[in-house]
C-alpha cells in the first residue's frame, strides 16, 4: 500500500480536529451541569448563572468562555430539543395591490384572484403568474397604467411594456421579501432566543424561522405577524436626559430604603425623598456610580448596598467619558446609557412601571439600540422626544419613496441615500431646520431612525434639508450596514405582510423524549453490527467494526465543524451509517475470501481483495451520494438534516473502509497475527450458489406488475394517508391524561365542532388530530381560536378532558404549501431518478445498464407507494409526508448501491472471465450468484438495524424508519430480479 505516512498523518489530523471539534459540546455540556446543580431546579438562578459566566474563561488552556463553546456545540434540531419552526410566506398581492395606489379596475382585480388559484399548483412565482393572468384576460391591456406614479417615474414610464412592469414588479417583491427578513431577524434578536436559525427562501418567497427551546408559541406569533412601523424621532441630548435618569435612580433608592423601613410608607414621602437627594451634587452621584461599577469586570455588578441605594445605575452605565480632570463628564449626543443584554428586562420594567413614569416627563421615551455594541452584549438606551398631541413621531415610514446603498463622493465610505415624497418632504424640511445647529443651540441635534421600538440609526443634522433627498452616513458603515438601513427605511413604504403558511411546535417533553430514542437506537444498532460482523467475519469482522467506530467519530465531528444541526432524521441517517458503512468491508470481505479460494497467501489476497472491489466501491457509494445530494437542494428543514449526515457519512465511510481498514490489515499482517475471514458455520454460506435467477425473471416480473398494478388500483380508489404537510391543515399530537381513549372517542368530541377531521393513533400512548377548521384564516389569533376550540370540545366529556399541556405537538401547512411540496416531491424523485440512471450510462457505457438501473428505481418505488396504500387501514403509520419522500430516495440510493455492485460484477465477467462462445444469460446468472452472499450479508445488516429504528427509533421517525425498512426489501429484490432481467431482454447480444 503506497502513501500509508500521508494516509497516517492526515488520519490523526482529521481525528484531532474532531476531538478539538466535539470538545466544544463537552464543556458546554459540563458548565450547564454546574448551572444545574448550583441552581437546583431553580430556572431563574440557572439563567442567572449561565450569565454570569457567559464571558469567563471555561475552556482548559485554551481559556475560551462558555458563549464562544456554545455557539460551537453540537446543535440539535427542534425535534429533538423542542422548539418552533415557522415558515412566513410575504403576501405579494398586498403588495401588488399598493403599488397599484388600490386600483379598483376589475380586470386588474380578476388577475389578482386567478394568480392566488394559480399560486396554489403552480411552481412559477406570483408576480408572473399575475401578469399572464392579466395579460390573457386583457390582451392589449397595458399594466403601466395602472403601476406607473410621480414616487416611481425613475422607474417606470407611463408607456412602459408589460415586461418592464414585470420587472419593475419582481423587484420590488424581492425588496419586499427582504425587507421582511430585515425585520424578522431584529424581531428574533430581541426575543432572545439561543441559536434561533432564519433562513431566506427567495426562490418561494419564504422566510424559515426555527426557534429552539420556545416554550410560548403564541407570543412568537404575534411577534412574527406584526406590521412592521417605521418612525422618525427628535431625540433628548444626553445632559438633557441625566437628570431625569437620576431623579428615576433617586427615586427607586428611595422606595427600596421605604420598603426595608417601613412596608407602608407612602409614595408622597417617596418622592420628597427624591427631591431631597435631588438636590445635592448630580456629578458627584454620576462619579460615585461609575468607580463603583469600574472597580468590577462587569458594567452591571455592583455591591449590594450599592444595588439598594441605585438601582437603576447598578444595571446601567451612564453615557460618559473621563474628562480632562479625571472625573466622568456626559458624553454628547442622544445615547443616555448601556446595559448588558440580560438587564435590558430589568431596565425596561423600572422605566415602564407607573410610579416612575411619574417622574419622567411625558414628551420622553426611551428606546434600545437594535444591535450590541460591537463585539459585546451591551446594548445602547437612547432618548427620544415625543411630539404632537398624541406624543408620537414627528413622521412615519410611509413618506419613503425609496432608499438605497450609495459611496459617500466626498468622504468615501459607504451612506444610505433616502428620497421622501413630496408630504414628507416639506415636513422633513422642517423638523432638519430645528434639529440644524442654531443660535439656540450650537451642537447638531440627532434623529432617530426607529423600527418596532428599536433605534437603528440616530444621525446628526448639519444643515436643514430641502427636497426630500438625505445622506446618512456614518464613521464606520459597511456596505452590509448600509443595505440593512436601506431596507428598514423602506419598511414603511411596502405594506406586503408576512403571514404564518408552515408551523412545527415541539414540546420540550417529546424533544426529551426523541433524545432518549436516538441514543437507544444509536446504541443498540452499533451492537446488532458488532455482533453481526464478528460471527459472520470472524476477526476480519472486529476490523470493519473499529471501523464503524472511527466513522462514526469522524462523522459526529464534521458535523460539527460545519455548523449542521442534529435532528431526529439525522439520527436516522447516523444509524443507517452504521447499517451501510459496512457494505464496503462487506464488498472487500467477499472478495479477499474468493482470493483465499484460489490459493493465494493472505497478504496478497487482502491486496487483490481491496484492489478488486474498488470499483463497485466507488460506483454504488457515488451513486448514494448523488441520491443525499438531491435530497439536499430539494428537501426542506429536517429532511436536509437527514441528507448532509447521508452525505457527511458516506465519504468518512470511504475513508474508514479503504484506508483506515487497510492500515489495519497491513499491521496485523506485519505483526504476524492469524487472520480469518469467517468462521466454521459462515465459511462456505452461499459458495456455491447457484440459483436460476435470469431462468425465472419472468415469474418477478409477473410478481412485481401485479403488485404494482393492485397497488394503482388502490392509489386511485382509496388513495393515500396523506400526512399534514401534503393536505394543509393543523395536526395536534395530544397525550390524554386518560390511557384508555381512543380515536372514535376523539371523533365523537370534536367532528360535530371542527368539522370531518382525520383522527389515528400516534406510537403507542399519544393521538394525533388533523383538522381544516379556519385553516385559511390568516388572523394573528386563528391558530389560539382552533386550539381553544379543540380544548374545550374534547373537555366536554370526561374521558378526553385535556388541558395545553396535553399537546405535545403542534404542525400548521397552508394549503398553497402542501399543494406545493406534493409537486416538489414528484419532480425529486423524478430527478433522482434521471440522474443516477445518467451516471449508470457514463460508468457501464451501455444503455442497457442504464436502463436496467432506471427500471428498477421506478420499480422500488412504485412498489413501496403501492404498500403504502394498500395497507393504509392495515399499518397505522403509513403515512404520505416529506419524511416519506425522504425514505423515498434512500430507498432509491440502496437500490442503485445494490444494482451497481452486481452490474460491476456483470461487466467484469463479460468482459474478462468468459469466451465470446459462452451464453451472456449463463454469465450473468453466475455474476449475480457471485454477489448473492454481499447482497444478503449487506442486506441483512442493514435491515437488522432498521428494525432497531423501527422498535426503539421513537414515534417521531416510526413511519420513516418503516418506509426505509420495506423498501430495502424491495431494493434487495429488485437489484437481483428485476434490473438484471432488464438487461438481458433488451440487451440481447450487444453485452459484450
Amino acid at each position: 500500500m503506497q502513501g500509508k505516512g500521508v494516509i497516517k498523518f492526515f488520519a490523526f489530523l482529521l481525528a484531532a480536529v474532531c476531538i478539538y471539534q466535539l470538545s466544544f459540546t463537552w464543556v458546554a455540556h459540563k458548565v450547564e451541569s454546574d448551572a444545574k446543580a448550583y441552581a437546583k431546579g431553580n430556572a431563574t438562578r440557572e439563567r442567572a448563572y449561565l450569565d454570569s459566566v457567559s464571558a469567563q474563561p471555561v475552556y482548559p488552556v485554551l481559556k475560551h468562555s462558555y458563549q464562544y463553546c456554545k455557539s460551537r456545540e453540537l446543535a440539535l434540531g427542534l425535534d429533538l430539543q423542542g422548539g418552533m419552526s415557522v415558515t412566513m410566506q410575504v403576501s405579494l398581492r398586498e403588495l401588488v395591490v399598493t403599488l397599484s395606489g388600490k386600483n379598483p379596475d376589475v380586470v386588474f382585480n380578476q388577475a389578482l384572484d386567478k394568480a392566488d388559484i394559480d399560486s396554489r399548483t403552480s411552481q412559477s412565482d406570483y408576480i408572473t403568474l399575475f401578469v399572464n393572468e392579466y395579460e390573457k384576460l386583457n390582451p392589449n391591456g397595458k399594466l403601466a397604467s395602472i403601476f406607473a406614479t410621480q414616487s416611481n417615474q425613475e422607474h417606470l414610464k407611463y408607456n412602459s411594456t408589460n415586461a418592464e412592469v414585470e420587472t419593475y414588479l419582481k423587484d420590488q417583491a424581492d425588496v419586499a421579501v427582504q425587507q421582511t427578513y430585515t425585520v424578522l431577524n431584529t424581531r428574533i434578536d430581541q426575543f432572545g432566543v439561543t441559536q434561533p436559525n432564519v433562513q431566506l427562501l427567495k426562490d418561494r418567497n419564504q422566510i424559515l424561522v426555527e426557534l429552539p427551546g420556545v416554550t410560548e408559541p403564541e407570543r412568537v406569533r404575534k411577534l412574527l405577524v406584526g406590521t412592521a412601523k417605521l418612525e422618525f424621532y427628535k431625540t433628548y441630548d444626553n445632559t438633557e436626559a441625566y437628570q431625569v435618569l437620576v431623579n428615576v435612580n433617586n427615586f427607586l433608592g428611595a422606595k427600596n430604603k421605604t420598603a426595608a423601613k417601613d412596608s407602608s410608607k407612602s409614595a408622597a414621602t417617596i418622592g420628597a425623598a427624591v427631591k431631597k437627594d435631588t438636590a445635592k451634587s448630580s456629578l458627584s452621584l454620576l462619579n460615585k456610580v461609575n468607580k463603583s461599577v469600574a472597580k468590577d469586570s462587569s458594567l452591571l455588578k455592583g455591591k449590594s448596598q450599592l444595588a439598594a441605594q441605585n438601582p437603576l445605575f447598578t444595571v446601567m452605565q451612564l453615557a460618559t467619558y473621563p474628562g480632562q480632570n479625571g472625573q466622568q463628564e456626559l458624553r454628547p449626543g442622544p445615547i443616555v446609557g448601556y446595559s448588558a443584554q440580560k438587564d435590558t428586562a430589568k431596565v425596561n420594567a423600572y422605566l415602564r412601571s407607573p410610579e416612575v413614569k411619574a417622574v419622567i416627563p411625558q414628551s420622553m421615551k426611551f428606546l434600545w439600540g437594535v444591535k450590541p455594541v460591537e463585539k459585546t452584549k451591551i446594548f445602547e438606551l437612547y432618548a427620544v422626544r415625543l411630539a404632537g398631541a398624541e406624543n408620537g413621531p414627528v413622521l412615519t415610514g410611509d413618506v419613503i419613496n425609496d432608499a438605497r446603498s450609495d459611496v459617500d463622493q466626498t468622504k468615501g465610505g459607504w451612506e444610505v441615500t433616502m428620497y421622501m415624497n413630496p408630504q414628507g418632504a416639506q415636513k422633513w424640511k422642517q423638523v432638519t431646520a430645528e434639529a440644524a445647529p442654531s443660535p439656540s443651540h450650537k451642537e447638531p441635534q440627532a434623529i432617530a431612525i426607529v423600527l418596532d421600538d428599536n433605534v437603528y440609526s440616530a444621525p446628526s443634522v448639519q444643515n436643514e434639508i430641502s427636497g426630500g433627498v438625505s445622506s446618512i452616513s456614518g464613521g464606520n458603515f459597511t456596505q452590509e450596514d448600509t443595505k440593512d438601513l436601506a431596507n428598514v427605511l423602506k419598511a414603511g413604504r411596502l405594506p406586503a405582510p408576512a403571514i404564518i403558511v408552515s408551523e412545527d411546535t415541539v414540546g420540550p417533553t417529546l424533544g426529551q423524549q426523541a433524545i432518549h430514542a436516538g441514543l437507544l437506537s444509536s446504541v443498540l444498532g452499533f451492537v446488532v453490527v458488532l455482533i453481526f460482523m464478528i460471527a459472520y467475519y470472524n476477526r476480519a469482522g472486529t476490523i470493519a467494526v473499529a471501523a464503524v467506530i472511527v466513522n462514526v467519530f469522524f462523522l459526529m465531528g464534521v458535523l460539527i465543524s460545519l455548523n449542521a444541526v442534529l435532528t431526529m432524521p439525522g439520527v436516522a441517517g447516523i444509524v443507517l451509517t452504521l447499517g451501510i458503512s459496512v457494505d464496503a468491508n462487506v464488498l472487500i470481505y467477499e472478495r479477499v475470501r474468493e482470493e483465499l479460494a484460489l490459493g493465494k497467501s493472505i497478504k496478497l489476497a487482502v491486496a487483490d481483495g481491496f484492489k478488486h472491489a474498488l470499483s463497485s466501491i466507488l460506483d454504488s457509494n457515488i451513486s448514494t451520494f448523488l441520491t443525499g445530494l438531491i435530497l439536499l437542494v430539494f428537501g426542506s428543514g429536517p429532511i436536509k438534516g437527514f441528507a448532509v449526515v447521508l452525505m457527511i457519512g458516506i465519504i468518512t465511510s470511504l475513508f474508514c473502509s479503504l484506508l483506515i481498514s487497510r492500515l489495519i490489515f497491513e499491521w496485523m499482517i506485519t505483526k504476524g497475527w492469524d487472520i480469518k475471514f469467517s468462521n466454521p458455520w459462515s465459511s462456505h454460506t452461499f459458495k456455491n450458489a447457484n440459483y436460476a435467477f435470469v431462468k425465472n425473471r419472468f415469474k418477478f416480473y409477473i410478481f412485481s406488475g401485479a403488485f404494482i398494478t393492485a397497488g394503482i388500483v388502490s392509489m386511485f380508489t382509496q388513495g393515500f394517508n396523506y400526512g399534514v404537510d401534503f393536505v394543509g391543515g393543523r395536526t395536534y399530537v395530544v397525550q390524554f391524561d386518560n390511557k384508555n381513549v381512543t380515536t372514535q372517542d376523539v371523533h365523537g368530541a370534536i367532528d360535530k365542532v371542527l368539522g370531518a377531521s382525520e383522527v389515528k393513533t400516534f406510537g403507542t400512548d399519544k393521538i394525533a388530530i388533523t383538522t381544516k377548521y379556519l385553516i385559511e384564516d390568516n388572523g394573528s389569533t386563528a391558530d389560539n381560536k382552533v386550539e381553544n376550540t379543540l380544548i374545550d370540545a374534547l373537555s366536554k366529556q370526561p374521558a378526553t378532558k385535556i388541558t395545553k399541556a396535553n399537546i405535545i405537538r403542534f404542525q400548521k401547512v397552508k394549503a398553497t404549501i402542501a399543494e406545493g411540496l406534493k409537486k416538489s416531491a414528484f419532480w425529486t424523485v423524478l430527478f433522482a431518478i434521471i440522474v443516477i440512471s445518467v451516471y449508470i450510462l457514463i460508468r457501464f457505457r451501455k444503455w442497457q445498464f442504464s436502463l436496467g438501473a432506471m427500471v428498477a428505481t421506478a420499480h422500488d418505488a412504485l412498489m413501496v407507494l403501492s404498500f403504502f396504500s394498500l395497507f393504509r387501514n392495515v399499518i397505522p403509520f403509513l403515512d404520505i409526508d416529506q419524511s416519506f419522500i425522504a425514505a423515498i430516495l434512500t430507498v432509491i440510493g440502496y437500490s442503485i448501491n445494490d444494482t451497481v455492485v452486481v452490474f460491476d460484477r456483470i461487466r467484469e465477467f463479460l468482459h474478462l472471465h468468459h469466451s465470446s462462445t459462452d451464453d451472456p444469460k449463463e454469465v450473468i446468472n453466475h455474476a449475480i450468484n457471485k454477489t448473492l452472499s454481499r447482497t444478503i450479508i449487506t442486506a441483512l445488516t442493514v435491515l437488522f438495524v432498521l428494525i432497531i429504528l423501527f422498535i426503539f427509533g421513537g414515534d417521531v421517525i416510526r413511519g420513516f424508519s418503516f418506509a426505509l425498512l420495506v423498501g430495502v426489501c424491495f431494493g434487495t429484490y429488485s437489484s437481483i430480479c428485476i434490473a438484471t432481467p432488464v438487461i438481458i431482454d433488451f440487451g440481447k447480444k450487444d453485452l459484450r
